[in-house]
């Protein structure tokens, strides 16, 4: 029996490997934003004094007037290229084969005056281009998104003049564990200086940024993916600016810990919170205890049934083979398809900013599972 096992799995090992190595050779578009607009998107570097960020824009756009630009320009494939691991690079997805939706610098949209302005951060130290069917989607139904990476704390940032700056070690939030134990001070440290990238890009935009007399900055909001979450949660607690915010399955550290904050706010969980796990229970009761301290009448929480955390990112839409799919499933890796998944959290993500920073119907955000029967209140 223990045979045949090991033998089942070597074939499903060796079947997915050559369908991602498929998969790697072919091309695939990313899913099509679902709103009415067609989506910009600007790449710039914001520096000034000792502070630089790079900053990826994407925005409601004129009637398009050209073909979508690649989903990653050719200096930032060739710098992720170079710091690949060589086996990864042969298995994942060509990025130079994957099409998304963005237009290059359109001009932005004469439709309305201005538009709602929401900041995104990734999960640890992920490059934001690797959500762009969120963001993408986001900027289609009319907002102004702007994701940035850090040089220092995101994994890789290639910047248009050619500098490649890599992670610290030190910013690594994986080193705030020890012995399986997250070090709460040691998070709260780095917590500290991400959410300072948000403040900064507030300013800029503020003073200085593109887009001038297009952005609706009172009405800010702040999204993202794991410790991107507790990022966006940190920051509207800390900051007046932020009118609301999301956490995407991400865990939640220091003042938001401690004291919640009095903004719309959103959980939005993958199925692991439903994990009987003793470490899983530990979390949950933490997270339960934290939204209990948010206003009753503008906070909410939902989980997607079957969904994976590490799958909100646009890595389900490089997947295409049946194969691959399949293995996920059985491994218990995947319970729901990728881009379903993403296509749930993208209807929770706008319409909980269309609830909370356009004024719109909250029956919209209640009645999600109409639409998606896998998304679920969290009780």
């Amino acid at each position: 029996m223990f045979s045949a096992v090991l033998k089942l799995l070597a074939i499903l090992a060796v079947s997915g490997a050559f369908a991602l190595w498929i998969d790697h050779r072919s091309a695939t578009v990313l899913p099509q934003p679902s709103g009415a607009y067609p989506v910009g998107r600007s790449i710039q570097d914001w520096r000034e004094s000792d502070h630089e960020l790079l900053a990826w824009i994407w925005y409601p756009a004129a009637a398009p007037s050209s073909v979508p630009d690649d989903y990653l320009p050719a200096y930032v494939r060739a710098a992720y290229n170079r710091n690949d691991n060589p086996i990864f690079r042969l298995l994942e997805r060509d990025r130079a084969k994957v099409h998304g939706h963005s237009i290059r610098d359109a001009a932005i949209s004469p439709r309305q005056p201005s538009f709602p302005v929401v900041i995104f951060r990734g999960g640890a130290s992920a490059e934001v281009s690797g959500y762009s069917v969120l963001v993408e989607d986001l900027a289609s139904h009319g907002y102004i998104v702007v994701g940035m990476d850090a040089p220092g704390r995101t994994g890789i940032v290639a910047f248009p003049d050619g500098r490649v700056v890599t992670r610290l070690d030190q910013n690594n939030v994986e080193f705030c564990q020890a012995g399986g134990e997250v070090e709460s001070a040691c998070v709260d440290d780095l917590l500290h200086s991400w959410t300072a990238d948000i403040a900064f890009a507030v300013d800029h935009l503020t003073t200085r940024g593109p887009f001038t007399g297009h952005l609706d900055l009172t009405n800010l909001g702040v999204f993202g993916h794991s410790f991107g979450g507790a990022q966006a949660a940190e920051f509207c607690h800390d900051d007046p600016r932020c009118k609301a915010a999301i956490d995407i399955d991400g865990l939640v550290f220091a003042n938001f810990a401690r004291e919640a904050a009095h903004q719309p706010f959103m959980f939005l969980f993958s199925d692991q919170i439903n994990s009987t796990s003793a470490e899983a229970r530990q979390v949950r009761a933490q997270l339960d205890a934290v939204y209990e301290r948010l206003p009753q009448a503008t906070r909410s929480r939902f989980f997607i049934r079957g969904s994976n955390h590490f799958l909100f990112s646009d890595e389900p839409s490089f997947i295409d083979s049946h194969i691959v799919m399949r293995t996920l499933r059985g491994l218990g890796v995947l319970g729901i398809d990728g881009p379903r998944q993403l296509a749930a959290t993208a209807y929770l993500v706008r319409t909980f900013f269309d609830v909370h920073l356009k004024n719109q119907d909250p029956s919209l955000l209640r009645n999600a599972s109409a639409l998606y029967p896998e998304i679920r209140g969290l009780p």
